[in-house]
């Protein structure tokens, strides 16, 4: 009998854990906009500085990128209640997007900072968030993500500095544009398959 309800119970956890790691692929599919437009930002901060060679294309077009996402991640956060996997995940991507911000800015000021160290930073902070989420999803897509980000950290550390520039697009248009839109699309079938329609 208490092996039973030892068994009931177990099972009961694990129906738990695996509803809450559905919800927070959801959450993160829900999120997929903010990936496109943070690769798009990448590419408008890239050609800017490449173009005009400004101090400021990076610092501006990051901040502004970030006005925006707290905008549309305010208005979001009043139609879906914040789960506690949600609530994780977001604390990953909001600490990674701090400190990449705070250490790229004071880096680039003290005149330490050069395309090698730079690309390695963004690569490596990145893996590591989409790692992170990636495991606590266990969602297959995100961890590849994160392994191409690594790669392209790798490439900027040791490869010629337009082999880690190419490496940096590539990166940003696989593991921000595509992964963004592949997360919006699946959100959007998960809506079809459950009925719910938004006027």
């Amino acid at each position: 009998m208490t092996d039973s309800i030892e068994n009931q119970e177990i099972q009961e956890r694990l129906r738990l854990i695996e509803s809450m790691i559905a919800e927070g692929r959801r959450t993160t599919g829900r999120w997929g906009w903010s990936f496109v437009l943070w690769g798009v930002a990448y590419y408008v901060a890239f050609a800017w500085s490449a173009a005009g060679r400004s101090s400021l294309a990076w610092p501006v077009t990051m901040i502004a990128a970030g006005i925006v996402t707290a905008f549309m991640s305010s208005r979001k956060a009043r139609n879906h209640p914040r789960t506690a996997i949600g609530r994780a995940i977001g604390s990953i991507w909001m600490t990674m997007g701090i400190s990449l911000f705070v250490l790229e800015i004071s880096l680039a000021y003290s005149g330490r900072l050069d395309n090698h160290i730079s690309l390695a930073i963004v690569g490596s902070m990145l893996a590591v968030a989409n790692g992170a989420s990636g495991i606590i999803l266990r969602w297959k897509m995100q961890l590849a993500c994160a392994l191409v980000w690594l790669a392209m950290a790798e490439v900027a550390c040791f490869g010629a500095e337009m082999q880690g520039l190419i490496a940096f697009l590539a990166a940003t248009f696989f593991c921000q544009i595509v992964f963004g839109i592949y997360a919006m699309v699946c959100e959007s079938r998960r809506r079809g398959l459950s009925g719910v329609v938004h006027a």
